[in-house]
């Protein structure tokens, strides 16, 4: 791929324009509002100017609601050889495309499954899809060139390429990004009007499951109006499990013993479901998960502890595989936690003692 064109300049599109510029990737930038165009290119993700002739491959980087439409547009005119969407959506635009009676061979679906909170190019980086998965969903229909070329962007932005069923992606999607989504933000909410000597209670636990509800509503309400059916047949199965868990509750405040032994089932029920799903969440690098040991570190809010924390471990000989960090409420401090190999937990904490952090049990 020499040339590409990127039609929608807002977090996916930039980023992605952003990647192919640094391989050299002759990228020019298109969007209905010039200004983010302009913004994108003064990134250095391309030019807001347009080809002179057809280009290798256009990326429609468009809400799922207006896919089909610029695509149809761009495809009308001839723009590019090959044309693929980044939306988080594939089945609904690649029906909408048919029923227009376009050709499809020039085409394939693809959704990179990386994002963040913030939107707009501003928000945009180069990494942003280092490591993650990038869906492509081709068809018997699909030019080998274009699937070619669609792999070669997913290489250059150093993606991990997966090859699904458009309607089966929807469905997953709705599993592991749609419907959390909106649990989180329902749990957020209950946070609005909340006395504010509660929270000032929260801790790791509420930021970690109401992080992704600080997300666009505009940007989310494109993306649920194109999945809307996969999502509510599984909020309605969370539903069922509330109200069963509601009734467990309940229980538990029953004068009765056998009704809060049952109560005490269910939440157990319910609590170990969840084990048993949370162990399925892939682990580092998209492996199996692995058991961590963690050393927790006692750390003042200042400049450089993270880095003489990083280092001592390092001196020890200690890889650190992944870390967390809790703010103490009302305190320039905070507990770092460091999550090791278990065999390697003895080794820092002694090290991490005899450089003088204090560690906590």
């Amino acid at each position: 791929m020499r040339t590409a064109l990127v039609i929608g300049t807002g977090l996916i599109g930039t980023s992605a324009a952003l990647a192919l510029t640094q391989r050299g990737v002759v990228v020019h930038l298109d969007d209905h509002d010039p200004e983010q165009a302009r913004t994108a290119a003064a990134l250095g993700a391309g030019a807001d100017a347009a080809p002179d002739g057809p280009v290798d491959l256009a990326i429609v980087a468009a809400p799922p609601a207006h896919v089909a439409g610029v695509l149809a547009d761009a495809m009308a005119r001839g723009v590019a050889r090959g044309y693929i969407d980044v939306a988080s959506v594939k089945g609904g635009p690649r029906r909408e495309l048919e029923a227009r009676g376009l050709d499809l061979s020039s085409y394939i679906g693809t959704h990179p499954m990386s994002g963040r909170e913030k939107s707009g190019p501003l928000a945009a980086t180069a990494d942003l899809f280092e490591g993650r998965p990038w869906v492509l969903t081709p068809t018997r229909d699909t030019d080998t060139e274009v699937l070619n070329l669609a792999l070669e962007l997913v290489s250059h932005c150093r993606a991990v390429p997966v090859v699904m069923d458009a309607d089966a992606h929807d469905r997953a999607v709705a599993l592991v990004s749609h419907m959390p989504h909106l649990v989180s933000s329902m749990v957020a909410a209950r946070l609005e009007h909340a006395e504010e000597a509660a929270v000032r209670l929260c801790g790791q636990g509420i930021r970690d499951v109401t992080r992704i509800a600080a997300s666009d509503p505009r940007m989310w309400i494109d993306i649920l109006s194109a999945n809307p059916g996969p999502v509510a047949d599984l909020l309605a199965d969370v539903s069922a499990d509330l109200d069963e868990t509601v009734r467990a509750l309940r229980a538990l405040q029953s004068s009765d013993e056998d009704k809060r032994r049952e109560g005490g089932q269910g939440i157990e029920d319910v609590l170990r479901r969840g084990n048993a799903g949370q162990v399925r969440v892939p682990g580092k690098h998209g492996s199996a998960p692995r058991v961590y040991d963690t050393v927790v570190v006692l750390i003042d809010d200042q400049p450089g502890q993270l880095a003489r924390i990083f280092a001592d471990a390092g001196r020890a000989g200690v890889n650190i595989e992944d870390v967390r960090i809790e703010h103490a409420t009302g305190q320039q401090a905070g507990l770092v936690q460091l999550m090791v190999e278990p065999k390697a937990a003895p080794v820092l904490k002694e090290a991490l003692r005899e450089r003088g952090w204090a560690l906590r049990q």
